[in-house]
Order: structure tokens, then sequence, then C-alpha cells
């Protein structure tokens, strides 16, 4: 079966479905987002989602969806006006990234960061950022296989 990822136009109809497949399967694998570190909720996590995706929307966008034949099996947000908050640098950013579990290691991860970075350059932004809870092993191999670096960390501590 043959991957392919677009990014999804803007017909009515094409982004109606696409925006419901991106909150459907982003509410099904919020929790993969909680660190180990905090305790909260699924219904908070799914809302929280639901918010970050009201707030992606809003503003200009990518939405890379992959698609095995002519089903959807993953996609990622990609953000374009989000200029790095410490260097005020551009560039993309991967707001979120989900691929539907039974297809996690089959390259669709993989496919749909390679087409974000491609779509960030065709945008001109010389820079690719993302975060990724550390709990997510195998998101974080995946994004090091692709040369993502740590630039930063968020610290925590539980009180």
């Amino acid at each position: 079966m043959t991957l392919q990822v677009r990014v999804s136009d803007g017909a009515h109809e094409t982004r109606t479905a696409d925006r419901a497949f991106v909150r459907e399967l982003g509410r099904r694998c919020a929790m993969s987002s909680v660190g180990s570190l905090r305790r909260a909720s699924e219904p908070t996590v799914r809302a929280a989602f639901d918010r970050l995706c009201d707030i992606v929307f809003d503003q200009p966008h990518a939405a890379l969806i992959a698609q095995r034949e002519e089903r959807r099996v993953g996609f990622l947000l990609l953000l374009d006006e989000l200029p790095d908050e410490v260097t005020a640098l551009p560039q993309g950013f991967v707001a979120y990234m989900a691929v539907e579990p039974e297809c996690r290691g089959a390259g669709v991860g993989a496919a749909l960061l390679a087409a974000a970075e491609d779509e960030a350059r065709r945008r001109g932004l010389p820079y690719m950022a993302l975060m990724v809870t550390e709990d997510n092993a195998g998101a974080r191999r995946l994004y090091e296989r692709g040369g993502y670096q740590t630039e930063r960390r968020l610290l925590c501590k539980p009180l």
C-alpha cells in the first residue's frame, strides 16, 4: 500500500473532513503527550487538545495528512508564524503530530515530518522546532533519526 502525505487544501469539504480526522485521532492519542510527572485526567487532556486545535485552525498553518490508499492514517499540524521565543527567528513549529496506533513504526511519522520540513522550506522558514514528552520514547527516536537535537529543556517538579 502506498503512503501519501498531502497538505490539506482550502476546499471547504476537504478542510472539514481533515479537521474532523485531526480532532478525532488527536483526542485518541492525546494522553501520549502527558509525562509521568503530571497527573491529568483524560477528559482534561482531550479538552486541552481541542483548545490547541482551535488555536491552530484560527491562524496560518498547514495540516499535513498521511493516507494509505483512501484511509487517513496520521496528521501533522505545522505553524508557520510562531517565531522562536528566545531569538525571535522565524521557524516552522510542529504543534501536534499523531499516527494511528496500528500504523506506528511503518514510516508514517517519518513521512509526515519530511513533508512538513519540505513545506516549511517552501514557506521560507529556516528552522523547524517541536516539543516532545520525555516519556514518549518512540517519538523521541523518530525525531532523533530525523536529525532533531535538544535545544532547551522544560523542567518540572511535583509539589
